[in-house]
């Protein structure tokens, strides 16, 4: 059976406006987002990352549902927002996904380290990467 118990999937479960959200998000990307992508589809395409993808009523930046892995791009604003962080980032591992972060500095600073960081974390799998 496909889906819960009520046999919705969890796109079906997403809040109505989930989906507008996320095209929203794609189309206002900063310029980090914006250069993180174009870096990960041309060095790692094996990962097939997607942007904006929605989990319940969080959006994570990147996801590779392949390997499992979200990558988030912080501002400046996340420093106020550690707590708030912390429960979204639960709610992801919780999910089943591992969950990297990397500043707006450091994508626009050090885009190729960035890359291999990411890389590295995605699991290894036969036939992959």
């Amino acid at each position: 059976m496909r889906g819960n118990a009520d046999g919705l999937t969890k796109r079906q479960l997403l809040p109505p406006d989930a989906v507008n959200r996320s095209r929203t998000l794609r189309r206002e990307a900063g310029e980090p987002e914006r250069r993180l992508w174009a870096a990960l589809r041309s060095s790692v395409p094996s990962l097939k990352f997607r942007r904006q993808v929605p989990f319940g009523t969080y959006h994570a930046d990147f996801c590779s549902h392949a390997a499992k892995l979200i990558v988030e791009v912080d501002g400046d604003d996340h420093a106020m927002r550690v707590t708030t962080d912390a429960i979204r980032t639960r709610f992801l591992e919780n999910e089943g996904y591992r969950v990297i972060r990397f500043a707006n500095s450091d994508v626009m600073d050090n885009i190729d380290d960035v890359v291999t960081l990411i890389a590295a974390a995605a699991p290894m799998q036969k036939g992959r990467l």
